[in-house]
């Protein structure tokens, strides 16, 4: 059994296992395998392993992932979400090439995916990123914007918004982890209760998944307890 398959199959239990814990059916609970900086090879040998669903940060690293994958296995019927940080010049690949972008952080962008995505494929599906921490580094609408912003996306014709995605800042303590969850559930709720058809809360990675899933996530991104640890160039 390949190490990439072995560490699917605990992840996947300890998914399970927070999902029994928090009283949730697992199958509410979607694992997001994050393949940034590892190669087609890996994400091949995920999907052997029953893995449908990649996370790419990077877009010309992606590109060229998703484009090897294809050419070397095209029976695998894979979906690609971006979830990185997204320049105004970079909508237009991002459009074309993905099923899902997490990482909607502002009204121009998701002007941008709709106008460019073509129209042969279906609606983008879309999180809007939420700067739920409030940290100055980080990117995100502010929880007062959202639900404006939220409205603003959902009109869009060629998108679907879904729902609402957030990397809190890093807590040690559960408690103190489940807190930032708990207040981005709070604003899907409000969302919905505005009439917009929501049904994703992407958040929680590998330190923070077992709080994320406790307060309703829906997509956890993990990445480094499946493919192992990255090594980023110098």
């Amino acid at each position: 059994m390949s190490v990439i398959r072995q560490n699917l199959q605990a992840v996947r239990q300890r998914i399970t296992d927070a999902a029994n814990s928090a009283q949730r059916d697992v199958h509410g609970v979607e694992l997001l395998a994050v393949s940034k900086t590892f190669g087609a090879d890996a994400v091949i040998a995920a999907a052997e392993a029953g893995q449908a669903a990649f996370g790419e940060n990077y877009l010309q690293e992606a590109l060229e992932k998703i484009a090897a994958v294809q050419a070397t296995r095209p029976d695998l019927k894979l979906e690609w979400h971006f979830i990185g940080p997204i320049q105004s010049n970079k909508t237009r690949p991002i459009a074309e090439h993905f099923d899902w972008v997490h990482s909607v952080d502002r009204e121009k962008i998701a002007h941008r995916l709709s106008e460019q995505r073509p129209v042969h494929l279906p609606p983008l599906n879309i999180c809007l990123q939420v700067n739920i921490s409030g940290e100055a580094s980080k990117s995100g609408v502010l929880p007062t914007d959202v639900i404006a912003v939220a409205q603003a996306i959902a009109a869009l014709p060629r998108l679907r918004l879904r729902g609402l995605m957030a990397i809190p800042e890093a807590e040690g303590d559960a408690e103190q982890q489940r807190a930032p969850f708990r207040q981005l559930h709070a604003l899907f709720d409000q969302l919905r209760a505005e009439g917009l058809a929501l049904d994703t809360l992407s958040m929680g990675m590998s330190g923070d998944m077992v709080a994320a899933i406790a307060e309703g996530a829906t997509i956890v991104r993990i990445g480094s307890a499946i493919f192992g640890t990255r090594e980023y160039a110098k």
